[in-house]
């Protein structure tokens, strides 16, 4: 445990595991009614980044921590839909003004393109503030259920808007659509530009948010475990158990997508990889863990009868077994899938009691950190929408 000074989000830390459905339908039996689903939360969250020179430090610090956000977020019950967006943004002149990433379940492409941030351009102070909240207001394809659904955007940096660009609208319009379409917006500036300081602020007051700030590098803790190692390589073997099925493009496509997955994670820190690992193994990471057209999990909850694929949709290895082969292979992977899982949620909970461990014997505060204010921002806000956090963030 220690504490660092580049951190770009609040880290929330490793949520409480929830084990995805234990699957004890044998492949290819007739599946048995189900009892009618409890409607889950639905969680859309956007992080707005200025990435220009001076946040080099916070981007790197949010390569490290973006699965903490989001196994923060599955701690409400029942397990919730999260989506996540991201919205990179600089100023007029620079290699770019935005990169945006619209909202998706799939956390592991919002990941690529966060890993391809790098903190370059920007130079007089005021930067394009007001066409990155335009855009991600206007053009993210958020819920249209406002009641139900907690909407919410962090607009993280250091800099005021230019509020002298012909053709831009500024950020008092782009708040009030924001509240119109129950999006909260959130802001966190970086450093103490006593010019931010008041339009973050009015930015926060005028689409119902929060304003926080946080010195330049940043302020919050980064935990690396004696477990991080093991549970990286426990993701992979949950990894190893994914099976696709369809025609041959969509094969492949997959197959592409659960590679960029895995590459990513080689390359990440090892308390991101073992974030993502206790993420991934959750109920609420199912569907960034499957994606579409995973044969284990849709033949085990019976969504789909192994007799009715074609031979040519099958996975590779499996089209030259016999049906008994096949069925028998599905079984393995779905017993080997439910044993790493409880060996994550394990890992979890042990990872979990040494952050603590080292907190108190640092003799740091938990509620004096960015960390406690934010979850307390995020549970004040979904509780409007009936989603219910109790407790403090996991850290």
């Amino acid at each position: 445990m220690k504490r660092i000074t580049h951190v770009l989000f609040p880290t929330f830390g490793v949520a409480a595991l929830l084990a995805t459905a234990a699957m004890t339908t044998p492949a290819g039996a007739e599946s048995v009614a189900s009892p009618p689903e409890i409607a889950k939360p639905q969680i859309e969250v956007v992080f707005v980044l200025d990435t220009t020179g001076s946040m080099s430090g916070l981007i790197q610090a949010a390569k490290e921590k973006i699965w903490s956000i989001a196994n923060s977020l599955t701690t409400t019950k029942p397990a919730p839909d999260i989506k996540m967006g991201l919205v990179g943004f600089r100023d007029r002149g620079d290699d770019y003004v935005t990169k945006v990433t619209d909202l998706t379940d799939d956390l592991d492409a919002v990941y690529a393109e966060l890993m391809g941030f790098q903190a370059q351009g920007g130079g007089d102070t005021p930067e394009s503030v007001n066409q990155a909240l335009r855009e991600t207001v206007k053009d993210l394809s958020w819920s249209r259920q406002s009641k139900d659904t907690y909407k919410v955007i962090f607009l993280v940096g250091d800099s005021p808007p230019h509020m002298d660009y012909e053709q831009d609208v500024l950020y008092p319009d782009t708040c009030k659509s924001a509240v119109g379409h129950g999006i909260y917006i959130n802001t966190i500036q970086c450093g103490n530009n006593t010019d931010t300081t008041p339009i973050w602020s009015d930015i926060a007051k005028k689409a119902e948010g929060r304003y926080f700030r946080v010195e330049q590098d940043g302020s919050a803790i980064l935990a690396s475990t004696p477990f991080d190692a093991e549970l990286a390589e426990l993701s992979r073997e949950l990894d190893e158990t994914l099976l696709y099925y369809g025609t041959k493009d969509e094969k492949q496509a997959l197959l592409r997508r659960k590679a960029v997955g895995g590459d990513m994670m080689a390359e990440a820190a090892p308390a991101a990889a073992a974030s993502r690992a206790v993420f991934n193994a959750s109920e609420a990471g199912a569907k960034n863990l499957f994606g579409k057209q995973e044969l284990v999990d849709d033949v085990t909850n019976g969504r789909l009868a192994l007799a009715d694929l074609d031979e040519e949709a099958l996975p590779e290895p499996m089209q030259k077994m016999t049906p008994e082969e096949r069925k028998a292979h599905i079984e393995k992977m779905a017993g080997k899938r439910e044993e790493t899982q409880a060996k994550i949620a394990e890992l979890a909970k042990k990872r979990q009691g040494h952050i603590e461990k080292q907190m108190r014997e640092s003799n740091l505060d938990a509620k004096q950190t960015l960390d406690h204010a934010v979850f307390d921002c995020i549970k004040e806000q979904a509780g409007k929408q009936g989603i219910e956090y109790k407790g403090g963030p996991a850290l």
